[in-house]
């Protein structure tokens, strides 16, 4: 067994192991509203459930020189945002929306994603995604050491959700897990899909 101090090594050396060794990372595609209108996406893979009563999920929005994205002042600013499971129809264009485009460029239209309105939050969605949540903001931490914050940690409570019908089953209230078609991220450029599952169930314990 190797033993590595964090201390010792570089950001990026921490980043390589942390996202190389932390596999499958759902990516959450998230739509903001700007404060002059525009709509942005971008996806993120530091993303997790929080709780289910309430509902809540969360994001980790890494800075750049300890500048926020677009995404986590966006919404700041609306307090509100929309998260959409990437699968294997949309990933293509998903990842087109993680290119470096200025803030007043909406990477909705230049990727021809389809926006479709929201119901309880002023941000729209997409059409493309199977499953999509409607968000307001609940908590956002400032995290980092040494004077400097390493990343914007927001805590969203979903007001909504919206399930494909080709995949929910409306009697038993389930999801075809299968049929979402998710990908996952892994370390550097490469995605997987979901592959092979396997039941197996929690045990009981008996005195």
């Amino acid at each position: 067994m190797i033993n590595i101090d964090p201390k010792t090594r570089s950001e990026r050396e921490n980043y390589n192991f942390l996202t190389a060794s932390i596999v499958p990372r759902p990516v959450a595609f998230t739509t903001t509203l700007s404060d002059t209108g525009t709509l942005n996406g971008a996806p993120f893979s530091y993303f997790n459930i929080i709780s289910a009563n309430p509902p809540m999920i969360s994001l980790s929005i890494q800075r750049v020189n300890d500048i926020s994205k677009d995404t986590a002042r966006n919404i700041l600013a609306t307090k509100s945002f929309v998260v959409h499971v990437t699968d294997e129809e949309n990933v293509e264009k998903i990842n087109q929306t993680a290119a470096n485009y200025p803030p007043e460029i909406s990477e909705i239209k230049t990727t021809g994603l389809t926006v479709v309105p929201s119901l309880t939050v002023p941000v729209p969605g997409i059409r493309e995604a199977k499953i999509r949540l409607e968000c307001v903001l609940e908590k956002h931490l400032e995290l980092g050491e040494s004077g400097k914050v390493a990343c914007d940690f927001i805590i969203g409570k979903v007001t909504q959700f919206h399930i494909d019908e080709n995949i929910y089953d409306t009697e038993k209230g389930h999801i075809d897990s299968l049929g979402i078609g998710a990908v996952s991220r892994l370390a550097g450029s490469n995605y997987a899909k979901l592959g092979e599952t396997f039941v197996l169930h929690r045990p009981t314990f008996e005195s």
